[in-house]
This record gives C-alpha cells, structure tokens and sequence, in this order.
C-alpha cells in the first residue's frame, strides 16, 4: 500500500508512438492555439477594462469569462508542451492534484459566469423595466465574487478529499492528471468522493439547466410578436 503522504510523482500515458513522431507538428499547432487564446482573451479583458461604455453587467461577465480563460489553460497547455518535447512524462504529486484544482474550477466556475451570463440577458430582453434595479453595480460585483468563490471552495473540497486517499499506483493513463484518474489508483473505498463528486456535478447541471430556461425564454419573446410579448 503507497500512503499518498510519500508520493513523489505521477506518470502520464497520454502520449502514444504515433504522436511522439509528429511531436514537433503537433508542438507548433499547440503552441499556435495556446498564443491565439492567450491574444484574443487578453485583448479582450485590456479592451473592456480601458472603454468606459463597456462597464456594463454583460462585459464585466465576458471579462470575467476571458480571465477564467487564461486561468483554466495555464494548467494544461504549458504542461502539454513541454510533454511534447520530453521523453519522460511525469508530474508531480502537488503538481497533478494543483492542475485537477485549477482545471475543474475552470470548468465549474464558466458554467457559474455563462449563467450570469443568461439571467443578465434575460433581465435585459424580457424584464427591461426592472433591469437596471436588479444589476446594479454593487450586485454585480457580488455575482461576479461568488461566481468564482463558489468553484473554488467545491473544488478544495474534493482535492482536500483526494489528497488524503492512499494510493495503490503511480501511473494515470491521460495527458493531464483528473480527479477520476486519481481516485482509481485508491487502496480504499472512493464512495464517499463519488457521492461529494456527483454532488458537485449536479450543482452544475442546475446552472445548465438555468442557462436552458433563460434563452429558452428570451428566444421565445424575439420570437413573439410584439403586442403579445410575455415572458
């Protein structure tokens, strides 16, 4: 049995023969998207911060959308070049639970933001009078706080959990390190972190769903005809 406490690094099994001969192709196609991502959503973020007209509720979300951007591929993309030049593929154990927190609080906190972002425009199509009322500035800022805190307290949670499981293995058969990958490698029982991860992912498929309903409604009043308009 390898107590998780000893573990020093992690092997990743992602990279097959056939990718590393066409590991320089590859590099330059990925390093090529990684600086197109990092161009448009940095261009992004200046130009809101810099125009005054762009200080409303819907660019200060994209804004934040942009940054949670950069945050979510700084743990893939650098980490993936380097394995594309590397002949060992390794990370480690701080690096593989550090890259699962930053990638899943990524994805969970552009699920919160991208619901923001559809109450806003619903707020906006189908109740304009109450608009400016209910996204007020302050409540704004609120949202926006939340919506990252949030994803950050589940995901330190679940890697709090996974960090004190023992491990039975060293070797995960992806790219990068998941917290599913993790928990096969248990010596123990994961039903606990199952039942905290499904809690987790079901929370956020109440934001998808959120999402669903509030462009459901504003494609329905687009789609009305004006005099019988309601949402």
């Amino acid at each position: 049995m390898i107590n998780a406490t000893i573990l020093s690094v992690f092997s990743l099994s992602g990279l097959n023969d056939m990718t590393t001969k066409h590991r320089v192709t590859l590099f330059s196609f990925t390093l090529l998207c990684y600086s197109v991502i990092l161009l448009v959503n940095g261009a992004l973020i200046v130009i809101i911060i810099l125009e005054a007209k762009l200080h409303e509720p819907m660019y200060i979300f994209l804004c934040n959308l942009c940054i949670n951007s950069l945050y979510g591929t700084s743990a893939f993309y650098p980490k993936f070049l380097f394995d594309l030049l590397s002949n060992t593929h390794i990370i480690s154990y701080t690096g593989c639970l550090l890259q699962v927190f930053v990638i899943y609080s990524y994805i969970s906190s552009d699920f919160s933001v991208l619901a923001l972002m559809a109450y806003d425009r619903y707020m906006a199509i189908c109740r304009p009078l109450e608009y400016h009322s209910v996204m007020t500035k302050h409540r704004v800022m609120l949202l926006v706080f939340f919506s990252r805190l949030v994803p950050l307290l589940c995901q330190t949670i679940v890697m709090v959990m996974t960090s004190k499981l023992e491990l039975c293995g060293l070797h995960i058969e992806k790219l990068y390190c998941e917290n599913w990958s993790i928990l096969k490698l248990s010596c123990n029982s994961v039903t606990t972190n199952n039942i905290v991860g499904f809690i987790v992912i079901f929370l956020y498929f109440g934001h998808a769903f959120l999402i669903y309903c509030c462009f459901y409604l504003v494609a329905h009043v687009l789609t009305t005809p004006l005099h019988s308009r309601t949402c």
